[in-house]
């Protein structure tokens, strides 16, 4: 279980590396979730416990957001200040991302067939008919 969380901090810790030496504007973290997904793809040999590594950690999740409630306390005056805004922007980010992920949806769908699949009533044969 120790090698597989060696795996995942040593992910992380070249992620972090490579940000920082391109001064890249994304989380090192995401960069180390990047390759970690990659040597997944190349099918390099990781460890057979990061499976289990992987699960304990996401059965705690939830404490990853205790910062990010202190933080939003501790600027609660600020939030308030912008409340209007970030409410605004969280309501139209939500509702482009439903959009967006519709039609890609539904392109997705069209270029896989799955219309004729699902029995639309335009596709299916009438009852009778051969």
């Amino acid at each position: 279980m120790l090698y597989g969380f060696a795996v995942l901090l040593v992910c992380q810790l070249l992620g972090e590396a490579f940000v920082r030496a391109l001064v890249l504007p994304i989380p090192g973290p995401v960069v180390g979730m990047v390759l970690l997904t990659a040597l997944m793809l190349v099918r390099v040999p990781l460890p057979s416990e990061l499976g289990d590594v992987a699960g304990g950690l996401l059965k705690h999740l939830s404490l990853l957001f205790v910062p990010a409630g202190v933080g939003i306390i501790q600027h609660l005056g600020r939030v308030g200040q912008e409340g209007g805004r970030i409410l605004l922007v969280l309501v139209l980010s939500t509702a482009v991302t439903l959009a967006v992920t519709a039609v890609v949806f539904a392109a997705t769908a069209r270029l896989m067939g799955v219309e004729a699949e699902r029995g639309d009533p335009e596709t299916e044969p009438v009852e009778g008919e051969p």
